[in-house]
């Protein structure tokens, strides 16, 4: 994989912090960007221990965050109007386009969105 920097669906940090070890090492050395919304969503699981939150916040810690701004609003309802993806799915996106950066994720509704360069995750069985 060329290039140092990614943006990461919320699925691919679940994966990560679960112990997904060719995730870790795809990862390593890059610098990892995430939308506000997959903070939002990593934070606000229902029953999530403080442990867990506190291995949340650190991760979180080690990227960049990217706020939603006019440029992303606008590619947000672009994205959705077109491919019909959920609204934070659409954002997340967006904000990938946004920077240029390709997308990982394990999503496959992802792969309908021709601007997007997507970097799509298989999960390796027994993981």
């Amino acid at each position: 994989m060329s290039g140092n920097k990614l943006f990461l669906d919320t699925n691919i940090i679940l994966y990560l912090l679960n112990g997904d070890f060719t995730l870790a090492e795809t990862l390593n050395n890059k610098q990892i960007y995430i939308s506000v919304i997959t903070e939002m969503e990593l934070l606000s699981f229902k029953n999530i221990s403080q442990n867990e939150e506190t291995v949340i916040k650190d991760f979180v810690k080690q990227c960049k965050v990217i706020n939603i701004n006019n440029p992303i609003k606008e590619e947000t309802i672009q994205i959705r109007k077109k491919y019909n993806t959920k609204l934070p799915d659409s954002i997340i996106i967006a904000s990938a386009l946004y920077l240029d950066f390709p997308l990982i994720t394990a999503d496959n509704d992802f792969k309908k969105v021709e601007e997007l360069s997507l970097i799509h995750y298989e999960i390796e069985p027994g993981q």
